[in-house]
């Protein structure tokens, strides 16, 4: 193809993205026409899986920030949101995360624990680059699908919002890659349950791994395919 072609083809593609983002930052340009500069969109990941934390981020995008690509963490590739995920702390405005142990998950169940998480990560919310480290308060959040209770804070809750809204997008994948991390870091300890893999999700690979080595200190409790393997006895617990 002639340089000229592909220059043109380029030019037409980044402003189809930019349209695609832009239709995403709907609700952040509605805030900002009232007046609230700091938009933090919220979300997590984690809520389903048998083991492991649960986590939440905070993300503040600048009026001006193009982050090309990004999307609904659950949309990409984990090859893209490994590169887009270093792209959202280098341009965004502040970033948050609140991680909430499984130990905690089965305390208090893991709706209160999803709360727990995303209020952790409003509070972490710090400034990037320049200032990095100076806690940010925000002006107004907007939630994938519910509202945070004991928040002093405005919210507005988004159905789909990770695929709606850019700045809950941005959380989406922070929450998503960070603990997936954590994951594959735990691996290297119980690594006959393959949670590299799976990332403590209830896999048929997983399940059988319970089955054979049985509960490991990783995993909810409260979870049902995991309680009835510590009710039947199936397996000894596994150790660290």
């Amino acid at each position: 193809m002639p340089k000229i072609l592909r220059v043109r083809r380029g030019m037409k593609d980044r402003e189809k993205e930019k349209l695609r983002l832009s239709r995403m930052s709907t609700y952040e340009r509605e805030l900002w026409g009232e007046g609230l500069s700091l938009i933090a969109g919220v979300d997590e990941a984690g809520r389903g899986p048998l083991a492991g934390p649960v986590v939440a981020a905070a993300v503040i995008l600048g009026k001006d920030t193009f982050l090309c690509g990004l999307d609904d963490s659950k949309k990409l590739s984990p090859r893209k949101r490994a590169e887009i995920f270093p792209e959202i702390w280098r341009e965004a405005a502040a970033v948050g995360v609140g991680v909430v142990s499984e130990v905690i998950i089965d305390r208090i169940n893991i709706l209160q624990a999803t709360y727990l998480a995303m209020r952790r990560a409003v509070a972490d919310l710090s400034a990037l680059p320049a200032q990095a480290g100076l806690k940010v308060s925000p002006d107004c959040l907007l939630v994938d699908g519910m509202t945070i209770p004991k928040l002093d804070i405005g919210q507005l809750a988004i159905v789909n919002g990770d695929s709606l809204s850019l700045s809950i997008a941005a959380a989406s994948v922070v929450a998503k890659v960070t603990r997936d991390r954590i994951m594959v870091e735990q691996d290297k300890h119980f690594p006959q349950y393959g949670f590299a893999g799976h990332k403590g999700y209830g896999t048929k690979e997983h399940l059988r791994a319970l089955d054979k080595y049985g509960v490991c200190s990783l995993h909810r409790r409260s979870f049902k395919p995991v309680q009835e393997r510590l009710n039947n006895k199936i397996g000894k617990e596994g150790t660290k």
